[in-house]
């Protein structure tokens, strides 16, 4: 298990790929390891010839825990957060965003593709607004800009997030509890095989199954609030992906980041929640692809004087 010290803490990473690829950061959503993303992405990304960088986000996996202060009243937070009060916390995105940024200093890559997936695509937006000269280009899926005008989840989807476990202690109970999650904020559309959503789910309790963690990553999302200045400090080609079904973050989450986003393209793919369901996989890795290699491209193109 990797380890790397950045930004005072460890960061627990995985590299995949060729070690002569084009760099590519992998950020993951809320409370789930680097081991959550989907195997046939990750191989799919790596024979498309890019060295993937995959992270434990702190408080999560194997990366250093940070000591709050006491239990997170998230229900208090979320409602100071949609009512535009300040939200104290123990960090912020823009911490989580500067953990990637030094953990890309730790292994020496200067310059990197940034691919995020809800919390992850907060941080990666957030690491292309904060240093915008270690990031290639954006790709933000079924994430947001903070703005809590098109943010807010469906109330069903909202209370699953929310919800723990009947005994944390217990593995098979916080598997159930997860696949149950999944099967509320997941694609209704393209719903996930019960076998290889469960090989999942172990995989992350096997990692490090963290709730605390979980709760102040969300308390860094409520308390960072809304971030559209930033977005539009934002110089990177961007692309920003949604699902049109998604319940957690709604598609009107997506538009919004797109809009605020010089130049951002936007990709809204039918029948798809808040998840990555192999059904869309190939979708996915070929508007990525695509997109990295038109980055590279109109950077190696000399601009008219």
């Amino acid at each position: 298990m990797p380890l790397a010290h950045a930004n005072g803490i460890h960061l627990a990473y995985e590299l995949d790929g060729d070690p002569g690829g084009t760099p590519m950061v992998l950020v993951m959503g809320l409370g789930m390891p680097l081991v959550f993303w989907p195997d046939a992405l990750v191989d799919a990304l790596a024979e498309r010839g890019f060295r993937l960088l995959r992270v434990d986000n702190r408080d999560c996996g194997h990366s250093s825990r940070i000591t709050g202060r006491g239990p997170v009243n998230l229900p208090a937070a979320i409602a100071r957060g949609l009512l535009g009060l300040p939200v104290q916390a123990p960090y912020r995105l823009a911490d989580m965003a500067d953990d990637t940024a030094g953990l890309l200093d730790a292994l020496g890559i200067a310059r990197a593709h940034l691919v995020g997936v809800s919390m992850g695509g907060m941080i990666a937006q957030t690491v292309a607004a904060r240093h915008p000269a270690r990031v290639a280009s954006l790709v933000s899926i079924m994430s947001s800009s903070g703005n809590r005008r098109v943010a807010l989840a469906r109330p069903r989807a909202l209370r699953a997030l929310l919800s723990r476990p009947r005994d944390t202690s217990d593995a098979d109970a916080v598997i159930a509890h997860m696949m149950g999650v999944f099967g509320i904020i997941g694609s209704p559309r393209y719903p996930i095989d019960p076998a290889l959503l469960r090989r999942s789910c172990e995989r992350v309790i096997a990692r490090g199954y963290y709730p605390a963690g979980t709760a102040r990553q969300l308390l860094a999302i409520v308390a960072s609030g809304d971030r559209r200045r930033e977005l539009a400090r934002i110089t990177a080609p961007t692309l920003v992906i949604h699902g049109r079904d998604d319940p957690l973050v709604r598609v009107a989450a997506g538009e919004d980041t797109a809009r605020n986003i010089r130049g951002a393209k936007l990709l809204v793919i039918d029948g798809m929640g808040h998840d990555l369901p192999p059904a869309v996989t190939p979708q996915i890795v070929d508007a990525i692809t695509r997109h990295c290699q038109e980055a590279e491209s109109a950077e190696r193109t000399p601009k008219a004087a």
